[in-house]
């Protein structure tokens, strides 16, 4: 008997919720729906069409697959250039035109006072104490203000010019070395890439590359052991994880205590990797080493209006802003190169009727146009945040950089609206400009020195990870120097 009503109970527990779920459902339809709803009955604007939802969960079964952008671009077909859906209980109003966006985002809210983070989202990003995801106000003007001036702007960019040299130069040895050393097995771009380019985060973040880190809480740590605490786990966390209650109120009350305990245990490792790296730089300060020109050195000598916790988050915020995003963009680029031979062969006669022998440099990218338009095309198909969807592009689904060179819309090197992936207003991102020029640096060089190609299944590899669009599984290309 016991053992009868030990197995009836989770379904008659199942059983009761899924009653009070239809009851909750009907009541909101019959009062009118949410406040949002009611509110927007009664605005002059004129209404957004709805994608029709289920109940209580709302179109979110629709965005299964996990790639919402080509989910957006389908439904854009149907319902116009904006709609709505509803993820449970959260109204989502989905812009798919850029020209819509950059209005909405420039023109007429350029500040977008409030974002509205998950809960797992908020702690990735340090409760909300970066530039990106803070709420607009008096911290984010400050703290963006320190970004420009010593990360980022102009300036600050002429200052860091030799760490961006120096990041081509090794990159392009590590894979010569590659093919010296394995001749034409494939290579793992991700590999060599992703620790290059977190040295060159290092080097603005904290003033110097590092090799391992000794941690009060979790001992010696290896440079790929950083790498993973301070950039990989918090973009996992943060965007493969979804906690319940923010989209569905009426759950918040179920525990999710194996999720909250990877949270919790990212947030952790990665304040005291952070703290551990702080605490080395100003212990070499203290002892009379010159702190190379950086952003902690900035922010340490702004300690009287910034606290301990703000310093930490917006060194790590300019660590993962340098280096995860340009991967992702970067990769893509020459995975699409690698399988469209004639346009990597175009991009190839590009660089070498401008460049000759001659290494190409950031001089040199304002006068190849297709080399930017190879960045911005991968840029629009594989957005490192897919905010904005694919937009009614001539067959968006296609990779092709010439759309970029059409002579019936203009398309200047130095416009950061072309695809909206930087975001736009006061919120666009800070690091605009580094990403755009290292990502192209990066891929001019490397189809300059190397011809690239993809063996077997590799070419159709296009699966992605997440709400990101990193690709899935890393990239192996076969590389063949080119005779400069």
């Amino acid at each position: 008997m016991s053992t009868a009503i030990a197995m009836a109970a989770p379904a008659v527990i199942l059983g009761g919720l899924l009653l009070w779920l239809i009851n909750w459902y009907f009541h909101e339809q019959k009062s009118g729906g949410s406040a949002i709803q009611k509110k927007s009955r009664v605005s002059s604007l004129p209404p957004v069409p709805e994608v029709p939802g289920l109940p209580v969960i709302g179109n979110a079964l629709q965005l299964r697959e996990g790639r919402p952008h080509m989910t957006f671009a389908k439904l854009a077909k149907k319902y116009g250039p904006i709609f709505s859906i509803r993820v449970g209980s959260k109204p989502i109003v989905v812009v798919n035109s850029e020209d819509i966006a950059k209005e909405a985002m420039v023109t007429r809210f350029s500040s977008i006072t409030r974002k509205n983070l998950s809960k797992n989202l908020s702690r990735a990003a340090f409760d909300r104490k970066m530039v990106a995801l803070c709420d607009y106000g008096d911290f984010h003007k400050t703290a963006k203000r320190h970004m420009t001036h010593n990360v980022v702007g102009p300036n600050a960019q002429k200052q860091h010019r030799v760490h961006r040299d120096t990041l081509i130069d090794d990159v392009a040895k590590d894979f010569h070395t590659h093919v010296k050393n394995h001749g034409l097995q494939p290579v793992n771009f991700r590999d060599i890439y992703s620790s290059d380019i977190f040295g060159l985060a290092l080097k603005e973040a904290i003033g110097r590359d590092v090799e391992y880190i000794d941690v009060e809480e979790l001992g010696r740590l290896s440079r790929p052991e950083i790498l993973k605490t301070l950039l990989t786990d918090p973009v996992e966390i943060a965007l493969q994880y979804i906690t319940l209650g923010d989209y569905f109120p009426f759950l918040k009350w179920i525990p999710q205590r194996n999720f909250e305990r990877k949270i919790e245990k990212m947030y952790s490792r990665r304040l005291a990797v952070m703290k551990a790296l702080i605490k080395e730089q100003t212990e070499r300060a203290a002892s009379g080493e010159e702190m190379n020109n950086c952003y902690l050195k900035y922010l340490l000598a702004e300690g009287k209006t910034l606290t301990e916790k703000e310093i930490t988050s917006l060194v790590w915020e300019v660590i993962i802003e340098s280096s995860d995003t340009t991967m992702i963009t970067t990769e893509w680029a020459l995975f699409e190169l690698a399988r469209n031979q004639k346009i990597q062969e175009s991009l190839y006669e590009e660089i070498r009727s401008i460049c000759g022998s001659d290494k190409i440099t950031e001089e040199n990218l304002c006068q190849l146009p297709f080399l930017d338009a190879v960045f911005h095309e991968t840029l629009r198909k594989y957005p490192a945040l897919p905010m904005v969807p694919l937009r009614y592009w001539e067959k968006p689904e296609e990779w092709n950089p010439e759309r970029f060179l059409d002579d019936k819309k203009e398309y200047a090197p130095n416009d950061l609206y072309k695809t909206m992936a930087f975001g736009a207003g006061k919120r666009l991102c800070a690091g605009a400009l580094q990403g755009v020029v290292v990502g192209s640096t990066t891929i001019g060089r490397l189809v300059q020195e190397f011809e690239w190609r993809l063996e077997g299944r590799e070419a159709k590899d296009v699966d992605i990870v997440g709400i990101a669009t990193q690709k899935l599984r890393p990239m192996h290309a076969v590389i063949r120097p080119r005779n400069l």
